[in-house]
């Protein structure tokens, strides 16, 4: 048996249609029933809401049938639920944005006057799923028809990432366009079969696909080649520019090594700084801290080299430098100047 809703309400509203007049014939409406009345707990307490249902009483007009109710009531909160969108919104913002467990949510909520619990806390969490992917697949439908439309199709890409060697391998479908992730999913398995099961629901909501991108990987191009074998394929750039510029990208690697090691030194530098204060020494440390960030840095070949990314930071600080030290004359020699 369904336990009765306890909730005590601080209000009673009754909500009407947004229109007066029928939009067909300009009738006045007049009430028909109550289509729904339930107890409705928010973030601002709970209601006992009344959605009234209206109708035209003209019964030549040739909606006479259709009944009109409140907007505004059809927004308080899903069906089958006695708690607010806003209820609904906050579970979602305290799971995934605080990363709450069931029992911290209930907490806060209960802290702020909507008395749930633990179970509870876990059938809203469900709630706010069920809501983010409705929203989710009509805003993905949208997307994806504007970029049909705008491009003659969609443009696809495959890609699969695997934390640690023996472990499920994540792989993401998305649309290049738009920027658009259209599947994600672990699989234990990378076989071109698995994949076919993945790519198959995209291909069949029926926007024509105009290209495929994808790394290497021989099975993601076997899935494709099958599912799709009229489409052009491209091989991602990103993977090929990796693949050419491995003798480069080695070379980077040892020039990386090389400048850190000649920055061991700065640690006996920033001790003399530290024992000896002065105005001097304090833009002293701003270089030191300025050094040790090149430690830090970091880059992503073969388009962004760390090693010349670290030679040429280094080389504005050397610069910068050499350019304080000289307005303050202590260079006497080129040796000096070359020390730096």
């Amino acid at each position: 048996m369904r336990p009765k809703n306890r909730i005590v309400p601080e209000k009673t509203i009754y909500f009407r249609p947004e229109i007066s007049n029928c939009p067909h014939c300009e009738s006045k409406l007049v009430r028909a029933h109550a289509a729904w009345k339930k107890k409705i707990s928010t973030l601002q307490g709970v209601i006992y809401a009344w959605s009234m249902a209206y109708r035209c009483p003209n019964q030549h007009c040739s909606h006479s049938g259709a009944l009109y109710r409140s907007a505004e009531a059809e927004k308080l909160c899903m069906k089958f639920t006695t708690y607010g969108f806003d209820v609904l919104c906050l579970v979602g913002e305290l799971r995934f944005k605080h990363h709450m467990t069931r029992r911290e949510i209930a907490d806060e909520l209960n802290n702020r006057g909507v008395k749930t619990t633990d179970r509870n806390a876990q059938m809203l969490y469900e709630r706010y799923l069920a809501l983010l992917g409705a929203s989710i697949d009509q805003h993905v439908s949208a997307v994806l028809k504007d970029v049909s439309e705008q491009n003659g199709g969609l443009l696809l890409s495959m890609d699969g990432v695997q934390p640690e060697k023996g472990n499920e391998t994540l792989y993401v479908i998305r649309e290049l366009f738009s920027g658009t992730v259209l599947a994600a999913k672990n699989l234990k398995s990378g076989s071109s079969e698995e994949l076919q099961n993945l790519i198959r629901p995209i291909v069949e909501l029926g926007y024509p696909i105009v290209g495929i991108v994808s790394d290497g990987q021989h099975s993601i191009r076997l899935a494709f080649e099958k599912l799709l074998p009229e489409v052009p394929y491209q091989y991602c750039q990103y993977h090929y520019l990796k693949d050419i510029a491995k003798p480069v990208v080695d070379l980077d690697r040892k020039l990386k090594t090389g400048l850190k090691k000649s920055l061991r030194g700065i640690r006996e530098i920033e001790r003399k700084v530290e024992a000896n204060p002065s105005e001097e020494n304090e833009v002293a440390k701003g270089y030191i801290a300025a050094v040790r960030s090149l430690l830090l840095e970091d880059g992503n070949p073969p388009l962004d080299l760390p090693g010349m990314r670290i030679y040429q930071n280094a080389k504005a600080i050397q610069a910068s430098l050499e350019q304080c030290l000289s307005k303050k004359g202590a260079f006497n020699s080129q040796n000096d100047r070359q020390n730096i």
